[in-house]
């Protein structure tokens, strides 16, 4: 197991192309990294199927808590054949997550700048958006934590990228989770009768 310190922001076309633009110049390119996700919001953790379409890779990860609850992750994850995708969220599915579950295509180009991995990326519900992580061990000290928080933060002020609070990232997530609640609801409602 991992802990992720994982910070996001959002941002205009604009400012993303400005943004790659000076990773691309200053930065290290790890490359292409699109991603179709499979995400089941939980009470207090977030369950995700990805199928790493530009790696031809598959994984199920587990992460201890949801977006605006922090920006340290506990992160268990483990890979599967790309294969098995569909397997595994008929499983998560039939356990009873499937109300629980957005599913999202990420167009996403990594990079690493001043020891930060950056995902720079699309998705249809975020709009344009960057990850800011660093990866520490399970065991960490508190003080490696507030380390890599503080050299996140200090890497946008950098690159000028305004990262969100804990509070806009909860706000953003509960808005966007009640909205794909009330279309589900919508469907559901709209589909003929069997």
């Amino acid at each position: 197991m991992a802990v992720e310190i994982e910070m996001r922001a959002r941002f205009t076309k604009e400012a993303h192309d400005q943004l790659v633009a000076r990773l691309r110049a200053d930065g290290e390119d790890l490359g292409q990294d699109d991603k179709h996700i499979y995400f089941y919001v939980l009470p207090d953790k977030l369950l995700k199927v990805t199928d790493n379409t530009a790696a031809g890779t598959a994984k199920i990860t587990l992460k201890g808590s949801r977006i605006g609850q922090g920006a340290a992750f506990a992160e268990t994850e483990f890979s599967i054949a790309p294969a098995d995708v569909p397997a595994a969220v008929k499983v998560f599915n039939a356990l009873g997550f499937e109300t629980t579950m957005h599913e999202a295509f990420n167009f996403r180009h990594n990079f690493c700048f001043d020891g930060v991995e950056i995902a720079v990326k699309w998705s249809e519900a975020w709009g344009y958006h960057a990850e800011f992580e660093v990866l520490l061990d399970d065991g960490a000290p508190d003080a490696a934590r507030a380390e890599a928080t503080a050299k996140i933060t200090d890497v946008a002020t950098v690159l000028g990228v305004t990262l969100l609070t804990e509070q806009e990232l909860a706000d953003f997530t509960a808005a966007f989770e009640a909205a794909e609640k009330e279309r589900k609801q919508r469907e559901q409602q709209a589909a003929p009768i069997r």
